[in-house]
């Protein structure tokens, strides 16, 4: 399962709508993309792994750390080397193991190689901070994953990451290029949000054991802070914590940029954007398909949701962003570059 850089030249746009805008070639467009889901991916994967890790040492479950595989969707890699989902085994093959494709140094190393592509386009302040950081990262090693250093390594990530956006949302021309960004970082966020709720939510719920306890809720508050949603929750529901306000929030709720609801929305004004102001070819099914979806989440209520069949809604949602990324695949770089699924669903920039 490769992650490189394709070596994809043709000009698959077509002439611009107004004076002064240029065409972007393919293999930017999706190299902005994946470099967009990358670093999204290094930050949600690191603060789960200290949410967790928090977690399962206030509580002694040592189903915590089996969730974060399945939320990775990493069960057949990880138990074909690891005998069980310990601290050690799942720390190390998600921050240091460059054979497991989801792990950070792996993600870090994509994520230089998309950057070194587009080079032409990203300004110095960028180049320069995600140089240091994937640096770093690359050179992690086993003495830096410690349980004594797990939190501060974590936390180093998650800010990393959130100066690269910052200075990525300061920095980048607001062209093709950006609109390629924001469409990548939303449907990662979108990907992230939903195995998140899907995996969390009938890990904790099913037993009964406790709901309403002060370890329930302990648990979901620990969901809310693997999405970094708890205070802005406590914000908006600061009596409301139960299971079903906090799947309806992290699905439904406009304000929260993370929400399953505000990362739609996000893509799907970046979709409008590119057919409407460049006037890129195939945008009209991609939106068709995005509008649907979008709709069923707007017109059910979270119990609609939930009685109706959380996991089975998860799995549309999850099957649809995978649609979705293949179809902007073919329609903005040459088809014999696929998406894949790596597991049940997975989605990797993957090399012909």
């Amino acid at each position: 399962m490769g992650a490189g850089i394709m070596t994809q030249v043709s000009v698959v746009f077509p002439a611009p709508v107004m004076p002064g805008l240029r065409n972007l070639l393919s293999r930017y467009a999706e190299s902005t993309m994946w470099l967009a889901r990358y670093m999204e991916r290094i930050e949600n994967l690191a603060r789960l792994i200290e949410v967790t890790s928090t977690s399962v040492s206030a509580t002694n479950m040592d189903a915590g750390w089996d969730s974060v595989i399945r939320i990775n969707a990493d069960e057949g890699l990880f138990f074909q080397r690891h005998g069980s989902a310990s601290e050690r085994s799942v720390v190390a093959f998600y921050i240091t193991d460059s054979d497991n494709p989801d792990s950070i140094v792996s993600m870090a190393r994509y994520a230089r190689e998309n950057a070194r592509v587009l080079r032409p386009l990203i300004s110095t302040e960028m180049w320069m901070h995600l140089n240091v950081f994937t640096r770093w990262v690359m050179e992690l090693g086993p003495d830096d994953v410690g349980a004594g250093y797990l939190s501060t390594l974590c936390t180093r990530l998650k800010q990393d990451c959130q100066t690269h956006f910052g200075i990525t949302e300061g920095t980048l021309y607001r062209d093709q290029a950006w609109l390629f960004y924001i469409l990548g970082k939303n449907l990662e966020r979108a990907d992230q949000i939903t195995r998140l709720i899907d995996i969390k939510y009938h890990t904790l719920l099913p037993s009964g054991v406790g709901v309403g306890s002060d370890i329930d809720m302990s648990q979901w508050t620990s969901v809310l802070r693997s999405a970094a949603a708890y205070h802005a929750f406590r914000r908006v529901l600061p009596e409301g914590m139960t299971p079903a306000n906090i799947v309806g929030f992290l699905l439904k709720n406009d304000g929260f940029p993370r929400s399953l609801s505000t990362s739609l929305r996000s893509v799907y004004s970046v979709l409008g954007s590119l057919a409407g102001e460049y006037r890129l070819r195939h945008c009209a099914p991609i939106i068709e398909r995005l509008e649907e979806l979008r709709v069923t989440l707007v017109e059910q209520t979270v119990e609609d949701i939930i009685m109706r069949g959380l996991h089975e809604y998860m799995d549309w949602i999850q099957r649809e962003l995978r649609q979705i990324q293949n179809e902007i695949a073919h329609a903005f770089w040459p088809p014999a570059i696929a998406v894949q699924p790596v597991g049940p669903g997975r989605m990797e920039q993957v090399q012909d």
